[in-house]
């Protein structure tokens, strides 16, 4: 059995049960979809699915990976200076 981490740090993620919250996100979105179009345990186990999937995603990758990967694909915008425009590939 593998040793959980508990956040020891204030920049940690915050910590529901044995998950952080981005990885049980998937799953509690996916139980209430479930619950509201009569599917509860289909839409769980897909749910499930993600969170897995998501966890050896990052496992595999560095800190910051779902941030960065947001930001790259200009699903996430982060206001500021230091912030260059995510759709620029080439600077001069």
């Amino acid at each position: 059995m593998n040793q959980i981490e508990i956040p020891k740090y204030v920049d940690d993620p915050p910590v529901i049960l044995l998950w952080s919250v981005d990885e049980i996100t998937p799953l509690l979105a996916g139980l209430f979809l479930g619950m509201q179009i009569g599917q509860a345990f289909l839409c769980t186990a897909l749910g499930l699915l993600m969170t897995h999937c998501y966890r050896k995603c990052l496992d595999a990758s560095q800190d910051g990976f779902l941030a960065n990967f947001l930001y790259w694909h200009g699903l996430w915008s982060v206001r500021g200076v230091i912030f260059p425009n995510p759709f620029i590939r080439e600077f001069r």
